[in-house]
């Protein structure tokens, strides 16, 4: 199966470092407004995705949930999470206190691996 999000090694140190201070984490992708399409981070429960919301796979362990509309037209991409210095577009998310903020590099899926794509979940 081809996974449809990756993480930097930045971005991993990262989600330690916050799940050592704050718990369980989410992500969420969402598709405009307020962020933007910048990745939020929140403790795990502090965010509910909506109906068919997906969930697009783990990041160290932890939901990584996109906006419906946004999954629509990103299904065909691939999500590198990463991390960036300086503080993102908003500060809902938990590693704005830290002065950085979450990264989605995007590229397109080949043609092989389309045909081998895991599985999302959705938001019921």
């Amino acid at each position: 199966m081809v996974e449809r999000l990756a993480l930097t090694e930045k971005a991993k140190a990262l989600i330690k470092e916050l799940s050592n201070i704050h718990g369980d984490l989410m992500f969420y992708q969402a598709g405009g407004c307020c962020e933007g399409t910048q990745p939020q981070c929140f403790e795990k429960g502090g965010f509910y995705p909506r109906m068919n919301d997906a969930m697009i796979g783990l990041a160290e362990g932890y939901e990584f949930w996109i906006d419906r509309d946004l999954f629509e037209y990103w299904k065909f991409s691939h999500f590198t999470l990463d991390v960036l210095d300086g503080f993102g577009p908003g500060g809902f998310s938990l590693e704005s206190s830290l002065g950085k903020t979450f990264k989605v590099h995007y590229r397109l899926f080949t043609e092989e691996e389309l045909k081998e794509l895991s599985p999302i979940k959705r938001m019921e």
